[in-house]
């Protein structure tokens, strides 16, 4: 009697328990395989194209015509890549550059600055003619980083031995002025107004320049010793900068002189990159994830893309409409993450 009465009520209970467990089931597997659809989706995402070997691939700048430069480090040279191809043309720059920064200029040729050489560098993309802006013979070892045009055709450049300066490319004058604070000014970006402002990685903080007498305002960030690396504006005014130390992202608005700050997902973020894109996304580099990081500031919400190769090195990125270019420091890549191939139905 007992063993008959306890068969049905375990026949029962497996009987009741099996559409749960298929339901179980269904939805793991659906979520395993939504998992590899995303994991598939972003490796065919990114598209890496590979440089001579040695290169060390600093900065990069998308070109209107389709191409891409980069400064290569560690061949003293400047780069450009034709993605339609995958091949590239190499531009020595002299002996001892070593460039850091790259920017296309108004007239469509690449701006580097370049420590080694202590000067600023422009290379004719037709022509392929060097010629170099050196900065005066008072201002020596600058550490030149960064460089962007503002609205009138100047070239505004920072140098972490504590200096920030412009180019007139007209004339070829070039002026340099004490950062505020010392040592530190890295990254610099203008905004649709026309202001220019720079981010200090060794001040721990942002500053606006005012484009006629050169004078530098110290703006402080909530995040002590957060180390502010690079900054990029929005098409609001805003400018966006990467904490490097912190693993956050931080915003300011100039109309209000308020700021706002999120952390990174993962365990010890470092922020290095910062790029806005046409749409108002935010890009990070992340170092400690070797990642991709997309932030929209309308939902605050991040999302984590591996990058497909180890110790990447992002140390800038760029971009143009759908697209956003990564230099791999590390890895003598470029690589290329086709925004708009994930973000459209979002």
């Amino acid at each position: 009697m007992l063993e008959i009465s306890e068969r049905p009520v375990i026949a029962t209970a497996i009987i009741g328990l099996a559409p749960r467990i298929a339901r179980s089931c269904a939805l793991a597997l659906a979520g395993m395989l939504l998992a590899v659809g995303l994991t598939h989706a972003q490796s065919q995402a990114f598209q890496g194209f590979a440089l001579p070997g040695g290169s060390g691939p600093h900065d990069v700048a998308p070109a209107p015509d389709g191409t891409v430069w980069y400064t290569a480090q560690r061949q003293g040279a400047a780069g450009r890549l034709d993605p339609r191809s995958g091949k590239t043309e190499t531009f020595p720059l002299g002996d001892g550059s070593a460039p850091h920064g790259v920017v296309v200029g108004p007239d469509g040729a690449a701006w580097i600055t370049d420590s080694g050489l202590n000067a600023i560098v422009r290379v004719d993309p037709k022509t392929r003619v060097v010629t170099r802006f050196p900065l005066p013979k008072d201002r020596k070892n600058a550490n030149l980083n960064t460089a962007v045009f503002d609205k009138k055709g100047h070239l505004w450049f920072t140098g972490q031995s504590g200096i920030y300066g412009d180019l007139d490319p007209q004339s070829g004058k070039v002026r340099v002025f004490d950062a505020p604070h010392g040592v530190g000014p890295y990254g610099i970006c203008v905004t649709p107004d026309g202001s220019v402002f720079y981010a200090s990685l060794a001040g721990s903080h942002l500053a606006r320049i005012d484009p006629a007498s050169g004078a530098a305002q110290v703006i402080g960030i909530p995040t002590p010793n957060q180390g502010a690396r690079r900054a990029w504006a929005d098409s609001k005014g805003r400018v966006w900068v990467s904490e490097w130390n912190a693993g956050k992202v931080g915003v300011y608005d100039p109309s209000t002189r308020q700021w706002r700050e999120w952390r990174l997902p993962g365990n010890g973020p470092h922020a290095y990159a910062v790029f806005v894109d046409d749409r108002d996304i935010v890009w990070l580099s992340e170092w400690s994830a070797n990642a991709l990081v997309r932030f929209d500031p309308r939902t605050e919400q991040f999302e984590v893309l591996a990058l497909p190769r180890p110790n990447a090195n992002v140390r800038q990125m760029m971009g143009r409409a759908g697209e956003v270019w990564l230099a791999e420091s590390g890895t003598d890549h470029l690589l290329r993450y086709r925004s708009g191939a994930t973000d459209a139905g979002k």
